[in-house]
């Protein structure tokens, strides 16, 4: 089984977003590339990971297929032909890299945000849409469960994943710890840039609900709402929209929107209000913390409480990848059993057929105890016989030694074939 898995990536690190868009695949679009994968390679062991940074195959193979699975990707994705995309994948074909890599994509250690948690869910995703199209085989199987079991002890021995290491993740972090006690908060967006729109994202996938976006563009607004599964209102109704919300995050430059105490107090007294200044230079007036109920966060404090988390995340990384490395050590001890198991079975049903030979000359003047008891001995002496042989070959695959010790066993199998 020795360098049979491999992978190709397309990634931040080596495309531009165009290029990443262009081969972007949803839900859907893995599933077809698995069933054309199946179809024209006649893998069964196959994997794909798609999302905003990266698309990616795993397969287990003794051929590389990199080629063929980009012809693949490119008829999925309506490319008329490869050469536009192509030298923007790279090619793992040595096992160990292969692994490595995607030990490291699955625990956040590959992403542009240090330690980010969603890519595991995302890993997830992709093996049970694996799994439900029947391209997980053993090697798969067993390398996901390990990846999760890694990741446990990722979370309990270190602080790779503590804290929020995004401005925008970490707003959104915010905003979940200061409306922990309310109901159903509502929480205005107030602009679309690149923080604001990472922002709403992040609450995509919280238990935050109740979010409206407001955009001086309104399409931006209603197409990004509609991504995020929130609820675009009009700009000319901003005022309104800030009286009625209990968290305003604003991500709009102070030169084009400023959030006065004076606008504010003619709201009346709020109960509690959370402001949270994203902009730069600021849109939201310091002042209004002197109002009682009102609390003003700007994006110093969040970046600070980022930064922080980046932090604790890089210095942890020399444990994680410890913790990869013990891991990768232990699968490839269960992928070489898995290489040598077929031969130790040969090994043991050639002994087996042996021992039935020999029993059936004599079995015909025996009684039924007599059966009973030679049938016992002789499979205790066949165990025996077996035990040594077996755990000197699994010992062989520990030292890197079994391909050695296999050849000599296929030499006896033929050894006793001639001599039977």
């Amino acid at each position: 089984m020795k360098d049979q898995f491999k992978a190709i990536t397309l990634s931040y690190k080596n495309a531009p977003i165009a290029i990443r868009e262009a081969v972007a695949l949803n839900e859907g679009g893995c599933r077809n590339l698995l069933q054309k994968i199946k179809e024209f390679t006649g893998l069964q062991d196959a994997m794909v990971l798609s999302t905003c940074n990266r698309t990616e195959v795993y397969y287990a193979a003794e051929k590389d297929l990199s080629l063929e699975i980009i012809k693949l990707i490119a008829i999925e994705k309506g490319f008329i032909a490869t050469k536009n995309i192509q030298p923007f994948f790279r090619v793992l074909n040595n096992s160990e890299e292969a692994y490595k890599h995607l030990f490291h994509v699955a625990l956040g250690l590959e992403s542009q945000v240090t330690g980010d948690v969603q890519i595991l869910n995302q890993v997830k995703n992709a093996y049970r849409w694996t799994c439900e199209e029947n391209m997980a085989g053993p090697v798969l199987h067993r390398l996901l469960h390990t990846i999760f079991a890694t990741n446990k002890r990722v979370v309990n021995e270190t602080a790779f994943h503590d804290g929020a290491a995004s401005v925008s993740y970490a707003a959104m972090e915010l905003v979940e710890e200061l409306t922990r006690q309310l109901e159903n908060p509502r929480i205005l967006m107030i602009g679309v840039g690149e923080i604001g729109a990472d922002v709403c994202r992040h609450f995509k996938k919280s238990k935050l609900n109740n979010i409206f976006i407001t955009n001086r563009t309104a399409y931006k607004a209603e197409a990004l709402a509609e991504e995020c599964l929130a609820t675009a209102v009009p700009y000319q109704n901003l005022w309104q929209e800030i009286e009625k919300a209990d968290v305003v995050i604003s991500s709009v430059p102070g030169d084009a929107l400023f959030v006065s105490k004076a606008e504010i107090e003619k709201m009346g007294q709020p109960v509690y209000k959370f402001f949270i200044d994203l902009s730069m230079p600021r849109s939201i007036d310091p002042a209004l913390e002197t109002m009682p109920g009102v609390f003003v966060y700007n994006i110093d404090g969040i970046r600070n409480k980022a930064t922080e988390a980046l932090e604790r995340r890089m210095a942890a990384i020399p444990e994680v990848k410890n913790l990869v490395f013990e891991a990768i050590a232990e699968f490839q001890a269960w992928t070489q059993e898995m290489a040598i198991s077929p031969a130790i079975q040969q090994f043991k049903q050639k002994l087996e057929d042996i021992r039935n030979q020999e029993l059936a000359r004599f079995m015909k003047k025996m009684n039924e105890q007599e059966k009973e008891l030679v049938e016992i001995v002789t499979k205790n002496m066949l165990q025996k016989i077996l035990k040594a042989p077996v755990l000197e070959l699994k010992a062989a695959c520990l030292r890197g030694e079994s391909e050695t010790l296999l050849e000599s066993l296929s030499a006896l199998f033929n050894l006793e074939k001639e001599t039977a």
